[in-house]
C-alpha cells in the first residue's frame, strides 16, 4: 500500500478538488443573505443506523474551509450509530459551515455505508482467519475515502492503485503470452526499474495454479471464480507456498463458505461499488 504521507496527500487533493467543484467563485446563497460576521452552530444528525465513518475527514474539511471552526466530537469513526444520535457539533462562521456542509455530508454518508457493509463481512468471517479486502472498483476521484472507510469497517485494503503492487490478471497473462512469460517479464522489469513491488497472479483453473507455483517470489495467488470444492483443492495445492485470495462474485451469503476453504483473503468489489448511502444531516442548532 501507499505510505501514510501519500495517503494524506490524496485526502488533501480530494478536499481541494471537491471545494473547487462545489464552491467555485463563491457560495452566493450564503453570501447573499448571511453577514460575514455571523456565527452559528450546527449538529451532525444521524437518521439511519450502521457504522459511522468520515468523522475525521469532516474535521479536515471544516478546518480546510475555515481553521477557526470548532468541532465537538460526540461519536468517533467506527462506532455504531442509531437514528437520533449526534455525531458532532461544529461552531463558528455560519458562512464557513454552509460552505463545507455538502462535502462533509456526501463523504460521510458514503463512507458510513461502506464501513457498515464492510463490518457485516467482517462479522460473517469471524473465527475463520480470513480477511476481507476491497478492490480498485471505487468511485473515480475519491478512492482514498472509500478505502479509508473499508479500514474503519474492519476490512483490509488491497493495492491502492496500479503503481503500488503488481497484479497479473487474465488479460495481462494472455497479452504477455502465458503465465510463466508474464511472471518472468515482470521480475525482469522490476529488477531493471529497481522497484520493490509484491506480485499477485490470477489463476483461472488448477493447471494455472500449478504453473504459477513453478515460479518463486509470488506474494499471492488470486483464485478467481472457483467453486468451493476447487477452492479447497487449490488451497491444498498451494500449501502455504504463498498467500491465497478468493474473488469473483463472492457475496455476503457465500463469503463464509469460501473462507472455510482456507483462503487467507476474500476480495469484494461490492464493498465500494454497491452501497446505499447512510442518511445523515447537518442541522443548525
Amino acid at each position: 500500500m501507499i505510505s501514510p504521507e501519500q495517503f494524506e496527500k490524496e485526502i488533501d487533493l480530494i478536499i481541494e478538488n471537491a471545494i473547487r467543484e462545489d464552491v467555485g467563485d463563491g457560495d452566493h446563497s450564503s453570501l447573499a443573505c448571511i453577514p460575514k460576521s455571523a456565527k452559528g452552530k450546527a449538529k451532525l444528525l444521524v437518521k439511519d443506523q450502521g457504522l459511522i465513518a468520515g468523522v475525521k475527514f469532516a474535521e479536515k474539511v471544516f478546518h480546510h474551509v475555515d481553521p477557526e471552526l470548532s468541532i465537538d466530537l460526540k461519536i468517533r469513526d467506527g462506532q455504531r450509530i442509531s437514528k437520533g444520535d449526534i455525531a458532532f457539533y461544529v461552531e463558528g462562521s455560519s458562512q464557513s459551515i454552509l460552505k463545507a456542509e455538502r462535502l462533509v455530508l456526501n463523504a460521510m454518508q458514503r463512507m458510513s455505508a461502506i464501513a457498515t457493509k464492510t463490518a457485516t463481512f467482517v462479522e460473517k468471517l469471524e473465527g475463520t482467519g480470513t480477511k476481507i479486502l476491497d478492490t480498485r472498483k471505487t468511485t473515480p476521484g475519491i478512492r482514498a475515502l472509500e478505502k479509508w472507510a473499508v479500514k474503519i469497517g474492519g476490512g483490509e485494503n488491497h493495492r491502492f492503485a496500479l503503481y503500488d503492487m503488481v497484479m497479473l490478471k487474465d488479460n495481462h497473462i494472455d497479452f504477455a503470452g502465458g503465465i510463466t512469460r508474464a511472471i518472468d517479464k515482470t521480475k525482469e522489469y522490476l529488477s531493471n526499474k529497481d522497484l520493490d513491488l509484491k506480485i499477485i497472479v490470477e489463476a483461472r483453473n488448477m493447471n494455472e495454479i500449478r504453473e504459477i507455483l513453478k515460479s518463486d517470489g509470488i506474494y499471492r495467488i488470486l483464485i478467481d471464480n472457483f467453486n468451493y470444492e476447487d477452492t479447497r483443492k487449490a488451497v491444498d495445492l498451494i500449501n502455504g507456498k504463498c498467500l491465497t485470495e478468493s474473488s469473483g462474485g463472492i457475496t455476503l451469503e457465500t463469503a463464509r463458505s469460501y473462507a472455510e476453504c482456507g483462503v487467507d483473503y476474500i476480495s469484494s468489489g461490492a464493498l465500494t461499488h454497491s452501497v446505499y448511502n447512510l442518511d445523515l444531516s447537518l442541522k443548525a442548532v
